[in-house]
């Protein structure tokens, strides 16, 4: 560089010369001619010598440049050769032309000139151009790739390609991921009625077994297990196992069940999980949430409770009914104390509301009515199911003091202090009139209903028994603490008796001690059989419609499924009857009739003997319900679709229980 700035020096010295020269030249010209062709020669001379030496300096200098810059290009390109992170040069057509060291050795099978960069990726390059890069996967290794066009290069007919090895830090990643920790609770369902009339040898030796089977299952873990109470447990394990018990899809329940109490009754569990949480703290309220919904859904399952949900596992078992009435006084109780506060009481069931929905309704309120408070029933009667009823009540009910008002009434009577009684669901989606539960501050509700998802929160007391076989059932129980306002008359205590007759199909399914208890109560209080037989009685061209759905039935999967194009106003009613009708078939597990309403509604009823889950069906199908009866609604589906999805679910459940 030094001798680069003396030949600058030495340029301009010969630059001034010439100069010198050119102008002593025309001075000697102009004052004698003959004196300047006399040194002419010298001057020529001198000029040329000058002149040569400033292209000989001139040429040393370009050639000095050139090589510079072909040294900068040479480190530059043994930089990219040598540089750490792999890079390779592909042309548009997506060619390898160039690829350094590091390349060569991580990639050594697509290290080839001419190869194509797909076999390491076929991402667009426009999505590598990004500023972050993308990562990708190859050969069980992980990579982040940025890509570029070079400056020079303004047609991009060629890119440069930085291939970043990031395995160890995702790997890392994934670890922090599978080691984040769970928390599980698990309870054993029903614990004092399962070991009720068990010997506290008996008890003791299937606890043993209990504790036996948590501990080698938390064994096989990096967790810890923790036994709050006899029934209680808490742990926490880490993600990767829980990832492995849902795979497994949670076999733990099916050991659970494999223990007998007095060689007659099984014993099941609930197990709450909290997942995706961002602390132990989290994950516990998680795991409670969770708990809570499985044991609503009627135990013996798993509930996963996690940022965006909840999912199920489990729950093939029936429930096992619960002989402690003391909840039932407890409710009644906190009960009569809200209706006591209260300036008046609403009661209000679900869409198309059913004998159960219509019964419990009315033999609330008309308890409510004998305790001296102002109580009405919100129903829409030209949509519901149970006309016949309706229109009996109404026969006997007294003008001036309407038992049954519009949905439309109560949301314009209804104010801060009143308060509304939910019966027979808890799912704000099929509510009578979601617009009268809105408006309402004090709300109670009152279901038999496996808990769903989307269940009503906001409520001062939630009387849920999803052991219940009706809300008819758990109404007349309360009855019996309501002292002698519970004394209905017996026109009341039949619409809770047809309630009853209906969801137990005539007390052959989901009957239990309590639900005969309750029936022999309405019979105290004086209400007929013959009556309530009559509450179901059909047409001879509804008995022909249904008959119809009966008879072209197809099976599939012990499952008979069958369908009507016909839309008649008793469609939701013969609909359900034709599903109970086909469970009389033999080697018939379950039930399901569609059928489209006057819109573009598809309407699923599900019915089983307890064999199938049609509650898990019909979840799967985005409906609800319980074990033995569900429903579902689909929108968008034609009639051909809706047989295929039906089928999809029961493949899915039968898939689960695999």
């Amino acid at each position: 560089m030094k001798n680069y700035f003396r030949d600058g020096g030495l340029i301009i010295s010969v630059i001034a010369l010439i100069t010198l020269l050119l102008l002593m030249s025309v001075m000697i010209f102009l004052y004698s001619s003959d004196m300047f062709w006399l040194i002419a020669p010298f001057i020529v001379l001198l000029s040329g010598f000058a002149v040569g030496k400033l292209i000989q300096v001139t040429r040393r200098n370009f050639q000095y440049s050139a090589l510079i810059r072909e040294e900068i290009a040479t480190e530059n390109k043994l930089s990219l050769y040598s540089l750490p992170m792999s890079v390779v040069i592909i042309d548009k057509a997506r060619n390898i032309v160039w690829f350094n060291k590091s390349f060569s050795e991580k990639f050594a099978e697509e290290a080839v000139y001419g190869g194509s960069f797909d076999t390491i990726t076929d991402m667009q390059l426009e999505k590598l151009m990004g500023g972050d890069g993308v990562q990708i996967s190859h050969d069980n290794r992980y990579y982040r790739i940025y890509a570029n066009v070079p400056e020079e290069d303004d047609e991009k007919n060629i890119f440069l390609i930085y291939i970043n090895d990031v395995t160890d830090h995702v790997n890392l990643l994934i670890e922090k991921k599978l080691s984040h920790p769970v928390v599980m609770l698990i309870m054993i369902d029903s614990f004092e009625d399962l070991f009720s009339s068990s010997l506290e040898s008996e008890t003791a030796h299937v606890t043993v077994q209990i504790d036996k089977l948590l501990e080698d299952f938390v064994a096989e873990t990096t967790g810890i297990l923790r036994k709050q109470s006899r029934d209680r447990f808490w742990a926490v394990i880490e993600e990767r196992h829980v990832a492995k018990l849902i795979d497994s899809k949670v076999k733990l329940l099916d050991k659970a069940r494999e223990i007998q109490v007095n060689d007659r009754m099984s014993v099941t569990l609930s197990i709450g999980i909290g997942r995706t949480a961002e602390n132990i703290s989290e994950s516990e309220t998680f795991a409670k949430q969770a708990l809570e919904m499985a044991q609503g859904r009627g135990g013996d399952q798993a509930a996963i409770k996690t940022v965006s949900g909840f999912e199920f596992y489990g729950g093939v078992s029936k429930g096992v009914e619960r002989a402690n009435k003391i909840k039932a006084r407890i409710i009644a109780n906190q009960l009569i104390q809200q209706v006591e506060a209260a300036d008046r009481v609403y009661i209000m069931g679900h869409r198309f509301s059913d004998l159960d929905s219509v019964g419990s309704a009315v033999g609330l309120a008309c308890a409510i009515r004998n305790l001296g408070h102002r109580a009405e029933v919100a129903i829409d009667s030209v949509a519901s199911l149970s006309t016949q009823l309706i229109n009996r009540i109404k026969a006997a009910d007294d003008p001036k003091n309407p038992l049954f008002i519009s949905p439309h009434q109560a949301i314009e009577n209804i104010t801060d202090e009143s308060l509304l009684i939910i019966t027979d669901t808890h799912n704000p989606m099929t509510l009578e009139s979601t617009e009268l539960h809105a408006k309402a501050k004090q709300v109670v509700i009152i279901d038999h209903h496996r808990k769903a998802v989307n269940f009503i929160d906001n409520s001062l007391i939630f009387y849920h028994e999803p052991y219940a076989s009706s809300a008819s059932e758990m109404v007349t129980e309360l009855l019996n603490y309501f002292g002698k306002a519970g004394r209905i008359t017996a026109l009341q205590a039949e619409a809770l008796l047809a309630g009853i007759m209906l969801d137990t199909k005539n007390f052959t399914i989901k009957t239990g001690v309590r639900t005969f208890e309750a029936a022999a109560f309405l019979r105290k209080l004086g209400a007929d059989t013959v009556n309530v037989k009559g509450l179901f009685a059909n047409s001879i061209g509804s008995y022909r419609e249904k008959a119809a759905l009966v008879s072209k039935a197809d099976i599939y999967k012990r499952c008979a499924i069958t369908c009507t194009t016909v839309f008649s106003p008793d469609m939701r009613l013969i609909a359900p009857q034709a599903a109970d009708e086909l469970l009389g078939i033999e080697n018939v597990d379950a039930s399901f009739v569609y059928y489209r309403s006057g819109g573009d509604e598809i309407y699923i009823s599900a019915r089983s003997l307890g064999a199938l889950n049609v509650q898990l069906v019909a979840e799967y199908l985005g409906g609800g319900g319980h074990q033995t009866m569900a429903a579902a609604q689909l929108h968008g589906f034609s009639m051909e679709d809706t047989g295929r999805r039906i089928k999809e679910a029961i493949d899915h459940y039968y898939e689960n229980l695999s």
